[in-house]
């Protein structure tokens, strides 16, 4: 590309951006119609013939789909499942039973890390809160605490935010490794091994400093969740695991057979096994039965818990559609080789501007499943066009960069908010710090398995 026609296009790519965020900041759009004005925008002002521009959203939003839209309903059909059954409790109880009534902050911080893998963070805290509030109120028996909710629930939403974040299979990180063409397994080999720290780090150690500086008292959430009773009889822990922990083997199991087995039938079967899509299907099917029938529900009720588990992923699918759809504009309008060509030639890491990318975005819009996907769609000309780039760690990186500094144009937020029975200065003390937490350890750890790598 010459390099007259460079700036022009990273001037629209950078004024697309800006009205997206204009448009979900200042006019309060939804993020999906703000991602579609701001893909026409890009298209028109880069001198794309119109009747493509409307061809190439519609193929980016059909890709994205077409690779994550089963992966996420199936997701949230086992969240669901999960939480009628009270498997969430038997998994926290366990690791209470091994941790002792003393660590009971690790014993959240690893159910949040465990059960937060398969399902969003919503969903994630939505389950466990029953368990969180029972042993908050438990430990106030025990201790004369009067306020052990932030103790407990930091380390629990750490273990949350840092899975949903970082790794696959959630919205934000599925889609960047589409857009990047990573490896899903080896990103979630190595987003696990960032994750894991992260968590530990944000969740127990950073609880221990806040909880003595903030206090705040259960609200009606907390009486209305505590000793609810979900299911005739509970999944054993040995079901629950498996059935949770079941699609994350399988893709990590068919990324290994990638790397190591030769071509044929054994690798071929493998591989489709340990898919994204038969991956989960396999779970959700699974868990109809440790999370259903053996545990009393009926088909009936199976089927209503999977209905009413589906339509809250509207909004988030049209986020991540719309996402991908304005990836694909900036491809056919020529951004894409713009950025590689302007970008080449900073001494600037790729992970590192990947990050700060995502962070920026994360600051602007609020959704991390924005800020990840928008921010993969930038980066992707020039992860492709460096085949020296790790772009599984990419992907990691601009993860952590997308949950930087959650703030009141959050939804994650006012959920925190609510749960906790904060104040919004609160909250920012706690849950915002948390996140930033996450978002800079997740960098450093990026980085240094960069360095170990190679």
């Amino acid at each position: 590309m010459p390099a007259a026609d460079i700036a022009p296009l990273l001037i629209v790519t950078l004024l697309g951006v800006a009205l997206v965020v204009l448009l979900i900041v200042w006019v309060r759009l939804p993020a999906f119609v703000a991602l579609a004005a701001g893909s026409f925008f890009v298209g028109l002002a880069s001198g794309m013939p119109p009747a493509e521009i409307p061809r190439a959203f519609q193929q980016g939003v059909g890709d994205t789909l077409g690779f994550i839209a089963m992966v996420i309903g199936l997701g949230t059909v086992i969240g669901k499942l999960l939480a009628e059954s009270g498997g969430a409790a038997v998994v926290a109880g366990a690791l209470t039973r091994a941790l002792g009534e003393r660590r009971l902050g690790w014993a959240l911080m690893f159910a949040g890390f465990i059960i937060g893998l398969p399902v969003f963070f919503q969903v994630g805290l939505v389950l466990l809160a029953p368990v969180l509030f029972t042993l908050a109120r438990q430990e106030a028996a025990r201790t004369g605490d009067a306020s052990p909710i932030l103790a407990l629930g930091i380390p629990l939403v750490a273990g949350l935010s840092a899975v949903h974040g970082l790794t696959p299979p959630h919205p934000g990180p599925l889609a960047a490794i589409e857009r990047l063409q990573a490896d899903i397994g080896r990103t979630l080999f190595y987003s696990l091994i960032v994750a894991l720290p992260v968590a530990i780090l944000s969740g127990p150690i950073f609880a221990r400093f806040i909880s003595r500086r903030v206090h705040v008292q259960p609200g009606g959430m907390a009486e209305q969740l505590t000793g609810a009773i979900t299911a005739v009889r509970a999944p054993s822990l040995a079901a629950t695991l498996t059935t949770i922990l079941l699609p994350v083997v399988l893709m990590l199991v068919a990324s290994l057979a990638q790397a190591t087995l030769p071509d044929g039938a054994a690798r071929r079967w493998v591989v489709f096994a340990g898919s994204p899509l038969v991956a989960m299907l396999t779970a959700a099917l699974v868990a109809l039965w440790t999370f259903g029938r053996a545990c009393g529900f009926d088909r009936a009720r199976l089927l209503r818990f999977a209905e009413e588990s589906l339509p809250p992923l509207a909004s988030v699918l049209l986020v991540v559609g719309a996402g991908g759809g304005f990836g694909r504009v900036l491809d056919a309008s020529g951004a894409d080789t713009a950025i590689a060509q302007a970008m080449g030639g900073l001494a600037l890491s790729p992970l590192v501007l990947g990050w700060v990318i995502a962070s920026l975005l994360r600051l602007a819009v609020g959704s991390a499943t924005v800020a990840c996907v928008t921010a993969a769609s930038i980066m992707a000309p020039i992860a492709l066009a460096a085949p020296h780039i790790n772009r599984d760690l990419m992907v990691v990186a601009i993860g952590a960069g997308s949950l930087v500094a959650s703030h009141v144009n959050d939804g994650g937020f006012w959920l925190v908010k609510e749960y906790f029975n904060m104040s919004v200065p609160q909250t920012v003390a706690t849950w915002t710090v948390l996140e930033t937490i996450v978002s800079i350890a997740g960098l450093a750890g990026v980085l240094v398995l960069a360095a170990v790598l190679g």
